[in-house]
């Protein structure tokens, strides 16, 4: 079996890498280089507590270690939001598997698009869609005080961001510390995705559509704010 995987290069990423690496026989990963951009983001001392807890929750499940060594593996390795400028064409030996993953890239438009939407791709997004879409879902539903709100949703991709028809989500265990309890929804979407592709249970699955009537917030990357942060850090999350 041959899979692609369009992602980014932080642990978690590279940690889906090494585990998709070993239950297929070709995996193809478009990789797009991301790093802290402070343009995005405040730097104050509030800002820099919640990114090294989110660092340290994501080492400590994930590690940090990507097996570049791995023959059956073929990289190809981008700038931040260059996957937009890319052409079928100049990706034609990445699409060419059984397989199409999406997590964690760049926004994907054009040609592109429209290719692995054909292909039935799987997008992995981190939130419990239709309740909780666009960006920083789980820390949104830990702020709304939803806790049972928090996880994955593994759905088909579409033109639309996280809407999808769903193929199922993905919760974790229950811990005490929310950084933890959000990295380790990841942990189960990983694993719950390589099992169902393993035993060929994702092809059974029919996509059930999204019911935006559900919607609870629909968040932007700007309500992500300092004074936000702030009052999440200061919450006592039951």
């Amino acid at each position: 079996m041959k899979i692609t995987l369009f992602s980014a290069n932080q642990s978690r990423h590279n940690y889906l890498i090494n585990l998709l690496s070993k239950n297929c026989h070709k995996l193809f990963v478009v990789q797009e280089n991301t790093y802290f951009n402070p343009v995005h983001y405040s730097t104050s001392k509030i800002m820099e507590n919640y990114f090294n807890n989110v660092t340290n929750a994501q080492t400590k499940l994930f590690g940090n270690s990507f097996d570049n060594k791995k023959k059956n593996v073929k990289l190809l390795s981008l700038k931040a939001g260059n996957l937009s400028k890319c052409s079928t064409e100049f990706l034609s030996d990445f699409l060419k598997s059984d397989i199409y993953i999406v997590f964690g890239s760049s926004y994907i438009k054009g040609d592109l698009l429209k290719f692995l939407i054909k292909n039935k791709a799987i997008n992995i997004h981190m939130g419990i869609s239709p309740y909780y879409r666009g960006t920083d879902c789980n820390f949104w539903a830990l702020y709304d005080d939803n806790p049972h709100l928090v996880g994955a949703t593994i759905h088909m991709l579409s033109k639309g961001l996280d809407s999808g028809p769903i193929l199922y989500h993905a919760l974790s265990n229950l811990k005490t510390n929310p950084f933890e309890y959000t990295m380790s929804t990841v942990k189960s979407a990983f694993y719950s995705l390589v099992e169902r592709i393993k035993n060929e249970s994702i092809f059974n699955i029919k996509p059930e559509p999204q019911d935006k009537k559900k919607e609870i917030r629909y968040s932007k990357k700007d309500e992500f704010t300092e004074e936000v942060v702030k009052k999440f850090l200061n919450k006592k999350i039951n």
